[in-house]
């Protein structure tokens, strides 16, 4: 399809799940965008007034095209999409476009990152930033433990593997804390293929404490859904600020990669509460 195309399909009519011809040469049409919107509404959320900001954070490590004398070029590519935008892209499609690259000649990693952003932004429906560095420069994507409290060492008993915001809770008349929780044991499953998605969920605020075994209970809850990585990003972020109610709130996926991709979605309240860098946990 035509990333420029002004409507979105949903994930039932996406490449997921399907066999298809792989692309070696720029094909833009591989995209396939999907209406944030439609899962959004099942949260109760209005495109005009969502209850966050925030971006899609994307790392791709395995791009590659020939510069004009036939010569492979290898690059890590880094895309942040805003949570704005009214569309998030199919991974499967993003590989497959990401692939159409292989042979095809560029006459500079400019001109590369330059076809990248405006396809992305396009088929998102909003500007796309997108750094691409070739690894003979070296690149790095650090990653370390987030400055919190790990909540997997807690002693809790699950029989729920669906997400169950009742498990969520604020002390009440406490005095307020600002903290970090961090669990390593989110797992949900795509939306189309039921393929297992692995990540960290990472939870900052400034409020009433949050109950502990509560949360981690809430996060493992995740283990037999069916979403997408951002819209389970912002199901937690929901019902997190619905039910604790804190005064500030950032909530942070960091997935593992598969097919060359991981999807990292951040949300908060409001902008400038832990930004891009805390995305990556550079330390």
């Amino acid at each position: 399809m035509n990333p420029e195309a002004e409507s979105a399909h949903g994930a039932e009519s996406s490449p997921l799940g399907r066999p298809v011809a792989y692309r070696d040469t720029y094909a833009p049409e591989l995209l396939f965008p999907i209406d944030r919107q439609l899962k959004r509404s099942e949260l109760g959320l209005r495109a005009d007034a969502l209850p966050f900001v925030g971006e899609d954070l994307w790392n791709a490590y395995e791009l590659s095209w020939l510069d004009p004398r036939g010569k492979p070029v290898v690059a890590l590519g880094q895309f942040r999409v805003p949570a704005s935008t009214p569309r998030l892209v199919e991974s499967k499609s993003l590989k497959l476009y990401l692939n159409s690259f292989n042979q095809q000649r560029f006459p500079s990693v400019d001109v590369v990152q330059e076809t990248i952003a405006r396809d992305l932004s396009a088929a998102a429906g909003g500007a796309v930033a997108v750094d691409i560095v070739p690894l003979l420069q070296r690149p790095r994507r650090a990653a370390a433990y987030p400055d919190g409290f790990c909540l997997d060492a807690l002693e809790i008993a699950v029989d729920t593997y669906q997400p169950e915001p009742a498990f969520l809770r604020a002390a009440g008349g406490g005095a307020e804390v600002r903290e970090t929780l961090y669990s390593h044991l989110l797992k949900s499953n795509c939306l189309v293929t039921g393929q297992p998605d692995w990540g960290m969920l990472v939870v900052r605020y400034r409020g009433q404490a949050i109950e502990r075994e509560g949360l981690l209970r809430y996060i493992v809850s995740f283990r037999g859904h069916n979403e997408f990585h951002e819209q389970c990003v912002e199901r937690v972020f929901c019902d997190v600020l619905a039910r604790c109610r804190p005064a500030e709130l950032s909530v942070w996926a960091r997935y593992t990669r598969r097919g060359g991709l991981d999807i990292n979605p951040f949300r908060a309240t409001h902008a400038g509460l832990h930004g891009g860098e805390e995305i990556e946990v550079r330390q």
